[in-house]
């Protein structure tokens, strides 16, 4: 079991460097650009939408939400695109030793929690 989660993980780390390649190729459709930029953004942030010491909920995001947008994406992309930014994600992956960081993606997430405790402020 413990071999199956690394084996995820990993695959997971690797098509978030697709997506990463993907949203620059020419081919890629708009949609999926976009939701490449949204995966990718939110898989590097240093900061989770839901923070992970929030119990059960702070997983939650981790094991559901940006593995439901890396499907997603994935799917939207054409076989040769897909096929094309793979080899580029384990040409990279090979080369680089530590983990890309989004500090936009940060941001966006900060941004994002400020706008529901404003509303939720609004709203008591």
């Amino acid at each position: 079991m413990k071999e199956t989660i690394r084996t995820w993980a990993r695959r997971i780390k690797r098509d978030v460097m697709v997506l990463w390649f993907a949203r620059k190729h020419p081919d890629t459709p708009l949609l999926a650009k976009v939701i490449c930029v949204l995966a990718v953004l939110y898989a590097l942030s240093p900061i989770d939408l839901v923070p992970d010491f929030v119990p059960i909920l702070g997983y939650v995001d981790d094991m559901l939400l940006l593995p439901a947008l890396i499907w997603l994406a994935v799917r939207l992309l054409p076989p040769h695109v897909l096929a094309a930014c793979r080899e580029q994600a384990n040409d990279w992956m090979g080369r680089q030793s530590r983990k890309p960081k989004s500090y936009i993606g940060a941001v966006i997430v900060v941004l994002l929690w400020c706008v529901v405790a404003y509303l939720f402020w609004r709203w008591i």
